[in-house]
């Protein structure tokens, strides 16, 4: 009765806390704020930024911000480190006081004219889809990083104007008023969610029904090889939009791929409403191309999935503190299945590529020591310190964690094979069907229903018709952590794990030898290792093994070659302390595995019900 209770008191603050936020959204509605962004010194990674907040009321002080965080992202990034040379003016160009109550903003208080300009220098050489980057090439920013905002002016439009070097072009989901300089948002949710990439763009553009879809691009390479991967870019967009049947209504008719392909870009991509930032130090040529498009996949895939199909606590986004959700697993790790699998059914990978992602899904899990003990939900949950968050010291992950992105996808295959095979329906289905209840109904640019975990299992009983399996399976595998039955699922699309049993593969693959030659142990021990078990962990040095010096890694091959898995043999070693010791270590086999088709397997045979299984799961679902 306890849980009714709080669970009621919990829900009524939730709602109570949303109707708060939108009779302050309307009663913000005033002056657009207004930001001039100019590259003086643009050689040096400098930005100078100016923002106008007019109408405020004279004396109300105004609470001027950087953000902490960013949509898509889920760990504090403290953007205010690279903001300096901070100055208020009102209209008149009139010094206005200012304090710095913390480090993440500035108190000013307006004079007679409700006007506070605020300027500073931005300092940004990160490419990538959180950060700035700004050279005499291009910049590349994330509005959280770039743009200061005012609290209590959050439901106001923003106006955006760029003051761009010769040659250089604006790409952005923000739109575009006449004279191509300046954009416009409707609110500082969806400016912060809006990327812009400045430089020499090289723009493709196609329609996809009645929307146009757009590849905006900076890159050295020959104009060929982008007319070639723009086809490419085509196949993942319709291949995508097939799995839900349609693409979102984006919201002023067009979405568009920011592509930044320079040798200083830092390889990344990142998800927002109408657009996303793709970054890479890869070329457009052959394999290196085909690496960008991974990101591009996933990426595009999350336009429904996160963005519009979105977790119910991750809405709306916080600016001021790490956005935790529980829903992960599915948001990310669902989009990381169907990034892969929408590559291989435009045949823009082998066989022998999407099943090695497979390998990869189900090696980590069933060789995480984190993931035995603790849930998808509790994986989610630690986004907070692992996605892309920044530490000293270090951590124990390998013992604790498993990335929702990989365990996720393991989730997301075993489910699709498993509706396939006993369900006549498949994880299309299931999309479509979150897709339509949860992310197609929008309002005021944003998701007009976000869906939570129940949400997810009430769906899948619905499309499965057995809501007794719907709760098993979350049960077992998203509120527990039972290990997916991936031999089981996958045997029925005729694909067999086989082991790698590769002797001493599982020590070598922690170890490193030293400028010096001493084998050290580079990383904390995994549970359940024979190093683990020996005692020994980071920056223990193994002296010797089996009576063998160990000053080179033909050393170590040599006595690892003498033996099978599991035996047993003496090491020396010499703690990072300085002690000696002599123990026994168990020489553990690899214990990863390959996904193979069965017919390529000995003594296995491919039946009509599997072959038809597979087919039509890797099948192409788009129409001729």
């Amino acid at each position: 009765m306890k849980q009714v209770i709080t669970a009621t008191i919990l829900l009524t603050l939730s709602l109570a806390t949303e109707a708060q936020a939108q009779v302050k959204a309307k009663a913000d509605a005033g002056p657009a704020v207004r930001y001039l962004v100019a590259f003086p010194n643009a050689v040096h990674h400098e930005a100078r930024v100016t923002a106008t907040f007019s109408g405020v009321p004279s004396g109300q002080v105004l609470h001027v911000r950087m953000a902490r965080s960013s949509p898509g992202r889920y760990s504090l990034h403290e953007f205010a480190k690279n903001v300096y040379y901070v100055v208020a003016t009102n209209g008149s160009n009139q010094p206005l006081s200012l304090n710095r109550p913390d480090p993440y903003g500035w108190d000013v208080k307006p004079g007679v004219d409700g006007t506070v300009v605020f300027n500073y220098t931005l300092y940004g050489d990160r490419t990538d889809g959180t950060y700035a980057g700004i050279d005499q090439q291009h910049a590349h920013l994330n509005m959280p990083a770039t743009l200061c905002y005012a609290t209590g002016l959050e439901g106001r439009p923003a106006e955006v104007k760029f003051d761009l070097p010769a040659g250089w072009q604006v790409a952005t989901q923000l739109r575009a008023s006449a004279d191509k300089t300046t954009y416009t948002a409707p609110n500082l949710q969806y400016l912060m969610d809006s990327p812009v990439s400045l430089g020499a763009q090289q723009v493709r553009t196609w329609p996809e029904g009645d929307q146009t879809i757009e590849l905006a691009v900076l890159y050295q390479g020959p104009v060929a090889e982008v007319d070639a991967y723009a086809k490419k870019v085509q196949q993942v967009v319709k291949e995508e939009k097939s799995i839900f049947g349609e693409l979102p209504t984006y919201d002023f008719g067009r979405y568009t791929f920011l592509a930044d392909y320079l040798p200083q870009a830092t390889g990344d991509g990142m998800e927002h409403r109408n657009s996303t930032s793709v970054t890479s130090p890869r070329s457009l040529h052959n394999e290196e191309a085909a690496r960008n498009l991974g990101t591009v996949a996933h990426e595009f895939f999350h336009a429904w999935n996160v963005e519009r199909l979105r977790p119910r606590d991750l809405e709306p986004f916080d600016f001021q503190r790490a956005n935790m959700s529980d829903a992960l697993w599915f948001a990310e790790g669902f989009t990381q299945y169907y990034g892969r699998l929408a590559l291989r059914r435009a045949k823009l990978i082998e066989d022998e590529e999407f099943l090695g992602d497979i390998g990869r899904w189900v090696n980590l899990r069933q060789n995480s020591p984190g993931a035995r003990f603790a849930s998808p939900i509790d994986m989610s949950r630690q986004a907070a310190f692992m996605d892309a968050a920044s530490s000293i010291d270090p951590l124990n992950s390998g013992n604790t964690y498993l990335s929702y992105y990989d365990q996720g996808a393991g989730i997301a295959l075993v489910l699709d094979l498993q509706l396939r095979q006993n369900y006549r329906t498949t994880l299309d289905k299931f999309m479509q069907a979150m897709w339509q209840q949860y992310g197609k109904k929008q309002a005021g640019y944003a998701p007009a229903n976000p869906y939570t975990v129940k949400d997810l299992q009430r769906v899948l009983g619905e499309v499965s018709k057995d809501t007794v399996f719907a709760n098993r399976f979350f049960r077992q595998y998203v509120y527990g952590h039972e290990q997916p039955r991936f031999s089981e699922s996958l045997l029925g699309a005729g694909l067999a794990l086989v082991p790698a049993r590769t002797p001493g593969v599982a020590l070598t693959h922690q170890v490193a030898f030293d400028e010096a030659g001493r084998c050290v142990v580079a990383y904390n021990t995994q549970v359940g290792s024979g190093l683990y078990i020996a005692g020994i962990d980071r920056g223990d040095q193994l002296v010797t093994l089996d009576g063998k010096d160990l000053k080179s890694p033909a050393d170590l091959d040599g006595v690892l070659r003498k033996h099978s898995p599991n035996d047993v043999v003496f090491v020396k070693v010499r703690t990072r302390g300085g002690a000696e010791k002599t123990t026994q270590l168990i020489l553990s086999e690899d214990p990863n595995v390959q996904v193979k088709p069965v017919e390529a397997v000995e003594k296995m045979v491919y039946s009509p019900s599997q072959k038809a299984l597979r087919e039509a799961w890797l099948a192409s679902q788009v129409a001729n």
